[in-house]
């Protein structure tokens, strides 16, 4: 079963990059990027790394996608017109998809069997940054603070 899950899901988030890369109407490919995306986390979901699955899908796909969308919808100009197939696109795509490929394919790496480690879990995660990594956290928070503090008084000033 997980073969055959991996087949699909590589095969449907490969044909979603692809159309994400050379479809025209930026609508249909900020949605197609979307849903390589959702493939992206499909991976993670098989993996067993539920965690960082569900950070993709809240943070990329339902902020940095719906952003994309939002902000295509609002500063749309050219509605109507159709320019075709990107064919620049494609090339680029096809080319960034084999260098990959032989990257992988030359990576010793492949035979060598890696010791087993105990399964990450949420709470080991939490445990993890509030007692070794707190530091690190509370900086962090800290910066999006003073992000968000900076973002309110550009706006504030903008409107006076």
């Amino acid at each position: 079963m997980n073969g055959a899950a991996f087949i699909v899901i590589a095969i449907s988030t490969l044909a979603a990059a692809l159309a994400a890369a050379t479809l025209r109407k930026l609508m249909h490919a900020a949605l197609s990027f979307a849903v390589a995306l959702v493939g992206v986390a499909a991976f993670f979901f098989l993996l067993g790394a539920e965690f960082v699955g569900l950070a993709l899908v809240f943070i990329y796909i339902g902020a940095v996608a719906v952003l994309i969308v939002f902000t295509i919808l609002l500063t749309r100009r050219d509605t109507g017109k159709d320019h075709g197939f990107n064919w620049a696109g494609a090339i680029i795509a096809v080319a960034v998809f084999g260098g990959l490929m032989w990257a992988i394919l030359k990576t010793q790496s492949l035979v060598i069997v890696a010791p087993h480690t105990p399964a990450l879990t949420v709470k080991r995660i939490g445990v993890a940054l509030m007692t070794t990594y707190v530091w690190p956290l509370q900086c962090v928070g800290l910066l999006l603070t003073a992000a968000l503090i900076g973002a309110l008084i550009l706006v504030l000033e903008e409107k006076q």
